[in-house]
């Protein structure tokens, strides 16, 4: 009887020991089925990274001892985590690409030299441009940009800053005049109503356009841009010039056409380096011509000596002319 429990006892043991190897192996069946199914996900998104970092290969170009990431044209509304393999890049060339966000890894590309966004949808610089330290230039034309991040003055090596045609924007921070080395700032087509004060201290300005905004009037003290050579503030609402323009001794070329000015101060006369100036289509109060010219080579330079530094002289001096005549009437 004995022999017969035994005999049961192992037959019970044996068949619970296979019973339990079956789940076993059901269960590793399932895991094995679970972690392949994730890593074959990971193996997809690795081959489509690998697939978009060989396509953003082909779009790098070689100048002048320069690496320049360059798209045109193509459709490209967020950039790829896997651009930061790129990170040598000195210039990014990306145009036309309905782009809307620049992206936070842009602090990764610290051998940036220019960043050239132009004609897309950026709406936002990102507070991380600050850390490209190395950025010369910084073109954001043609977007939907509003606002400027103070983050934007440590960018200490900017020399060029363009942000024309972004529609809504209308200032800049206080700390803009702390970009010591920057020489040329396009904020032309925008809704500024005013020249921010900080436009105005930065020491190495040399060219600044804000035409086709909406100017009321310049600062007083415009004469502090010591190293402005060329200013462009055509298309505003200007209605007259401060006499402190007279004392901008470096400015050589000055467009002031489709405004509202009335008359030209008088000290305006002695800006010896004013090369180029034109008044064209302002509602001056004193109607002054000058004298045609016969050649026909000379029609380009007359259309644009009409109302240039010639005539600026000429109407000064008509001015003092009627205002002695005034004068002497009383």
């Amino acid at each position: 009887m004995v022999g017969v429990v035994s005999s049961v006892s192992s037959i019970k043991a044996l068949w619970e020991t296979r019973i339990r190897r079956v789940q076993e192996e059901e269960d590793e069946q399932k895991r094995k089925k679970t972690g392949g199914g994730a890593t074959g996900r990971l193996s997809v998104g690795v081959w489509e990274d690998r697939a978009v970092l060989a396509q953003l290969k082909q779009k790098l170009q070689t100048e002048d001892g320069r690496l320049i990431l360059r798209i045109e044209q193509e459709e490209w509304k967020t950039l790829p985590g896997c651009l930061v393999q790129l990170s040598q890049v000195h210039e990014w060339q990306i145009h036309r690409t309905g782009l809307q966000k620049i992206p936070h890894f842009i602090t990764r590309f610290q051998n940036l030299l220019v960043l050239d966004l132009s004609r897309n949808g950026v709406t936002e610089i990102p507070k991380e441009i600050g850390k490209l330290t190395r950025l010369r230039e910084l073109l954001l034309s043609y977007n939907r940009i509003q606002f400027v991040p103070e983050e934007l003055s440590s960018c200490e090596s900017l020399e060029r800053l363009e942000l024309a045609m972004n529609r809504d924007l209308n200032q800049l921070p206080n700390q803009f005049q702390n970009l010591k080395k920057l020489q040329h700032l396009d904020l032309s087509m925008n809704n500024f109503t005013c020249m921010p004060d900080c436009v105005v201290r930065l020491p190495a300005l040399q060219w600044l356009d804000m035409g086709g905004n909406g100017l009321q009037h310049l600062p007083e003290d415009i004469h502090r841009m010591e190293t402005l050579h060329t200013l462009w503030l055509q298309r505003n609402q200007l209605d007259k010039l401060p006499d402190n323009i007279s004392r901008m001794k470096s400015l050589d070329t000055l467009v002031l056409s489709s405004n509202r000015l009335t008359d030209i101060p008088p000290l305006m006369e002695d800006m010896s380096n004013l090369r180029f100036v034109n008044f064209r289509d302002n509602p001056l109060s004193l109607d002054v011509r000058l004298s045609c010219r016969k050649t026909k080579a000379e029609d380009d330079e007359d259309d644009r000596e009409m109302f240039g530094r010639e005539f600026m002289q000429l109407y000064i001096q008509e001015s003092r002319k009627r205002a002695s005549a005034v004068f002497d009437m009383h």
